[in-house]
């Protein structure tokens, strides 16, 4: 490999500390120009000294131009190491589950920056979300058929990232034939994920073990799902006794697939679906004189970029306080968080402010976050984004 880049004097500490990211002001442009390394191609990191410090798959466009695959100078990420890593990944998750169902490369969790792969028994799906991860579609393609023999592997390629690196949406079927339906099972309720035509990779595991826990509370409940998506939260929350459910998405199709897979599972009479703006839809339940035991919020991310963090935290302010005026006087309050800028204090803040705001009391009862196949690297805080609390609302 000829391709070099050398950091400045210091600026391999995050490196040492063991971080995967470089950015383009940390680089020595005199003695390595990033222009002289092609766009995706894989570059040796040297520190000031010229000691060879790891290999890194290089973008001179991107905010973070270079991410670590391997400590190893000797290392390329080539198939070989694909079909290593992908080995690390899957003896992790037969640990952790008794089914097929779960992430199996979560990017720089997995110690493959730019790559994420969800597996649905025998469908895979992938996102590539870097240049260097782009030109490598082939190699992940021929290391998955070599680790998982699937039956098929779908490109969902569309993420926001993908922008930010320049590069095109492509959502395609790149290997075998995808079935009809695509179903998934967490924690002993089935789904259906619409893997071509739905968020990210068509399903969020990120947070079956919330669900689990909420899943033990809701025997006899009226429960509100807001940002239902397919009805991950409610479509379990019926399954586990819930005596009314109603899903709010703002997505006409989302609600198609949550009607669909509460009929999966016996569960048509017990869910119900609204369509609309989430803040909307809660200010008509409330003028309807409308109340539950149990209120689910899992919204988008309202903060993208550090910029956002003032007018994200005061859309989540605004969420809660809109959801607990729908509580009955011992309520049950499940507010998630998957924007990586919002601190978990922070989040309780805005709990914190509605509980005030409604002038009752709360009483933070469960703390989650992400599960274990979405695995936080120690070095790399971003990797740990997602927050869920359980909070008890009620009156004095």
């Amino acid at each position: 490999m000829s391709e070099r880049l050398r950091l400045k004097k210091n600026a391999d500490r995050r490196l040492k500390a063991g971080h995967l990211w470089l950015y383009s002001n940390e680089i020595d442009t005199e003695a390595t120009p990033l222009k002289g390394v092609e766009p995706g191609d894989q570059a040796i990191i040297e520190a000031a000294n010229g000691k060879p410090l790891g290999v890194a798959y290089v973008n001179p466009h991107s905010l973070i131009c270079a991410r670590v695959v391997s400590r190893d100078a000797n290392v390329r990420l080539d198939r070989s190491l694909l079909v290593h890593r992908f080995k690390q990944a899957l003896a992790l998750r037969q640990r952790l589950f008794a089914k097929p169902f779960y992430r199996l490369i979560h990017g720089e969790g997995d110690l493959l920056p730019g790559l994420i792969v969800d597996r649905f028994d025998d469908v895979v799906v992938v996102q590539l979300n870097t240049l260097g991860m782009e030109r490598l579609g082939n190699e992940v393609v021929a290391a998955l058929d070599k680790v998982l023999s699937p039956r098929a592997i779908v490109f969902k390629n569309d993420s926001s990232g993908r922008r930010q690196e320049q590069l095109e949406r492509q959502v395609e079927v790149v290997f075998g034939e995808l079935p009809e339906q695509v179903l998934l099972e967490e924690n002993g309720v089935r789904f259906v994920a619409p893997v071509i035509d739905g968020q990210k990779t068509g399903w969020f595991y990120d947070h079956r073990a919330n669900r689990a826990w909420l899943n033990g509370l809701v025997a006899g409940k009226r429960v509100l799902d807001v940002f239902s998506y397919v009805g991950g939260w409610g479509v379990q929350a019926a399954a586990h006794g819930a005596t009314e459910v109603l899903c709010i998405d703002s997505s006409a199709e989302a609600l198609e697939r949550v009607a669909e897979n509460a009929a999966l599972n016996g569960l048509a009479e017990q869910v119900a679906i609204g369509e609309g703006d989430a803040f909307e839809a809660l200010a008509a339940l409330k003028a309807e004189g409308e109340q539950f035991d149990v209120i689910v919020l899992d919204p988008p991310a309202f903060i993208k970029k550090r910029k956002d963090i003032p007018n994200g935290e005061r859309a989540y302010s605004r969420l809660n306080r809109e959801a607990m005026r729908l509580l009955g006087r011992d309520g049950l309050l499940l507010s998630a968080s998957c924007s990586m800028h919002l601190a978990t204090e922070r989040l309780v803040e805005c709990v914190r402010g509605a509980v005030r705001h409604q002038d009752r009391h709360g009483q933070v009862i469960y703390q989650g976050g992400q599960g274990p196949d979405h695995p936080v690297h120690p070095s790399i805080p971003e990797t740990a984004y997602l927050k869920a609390l359980g909070v008890r609302v009620f009156r004095d």
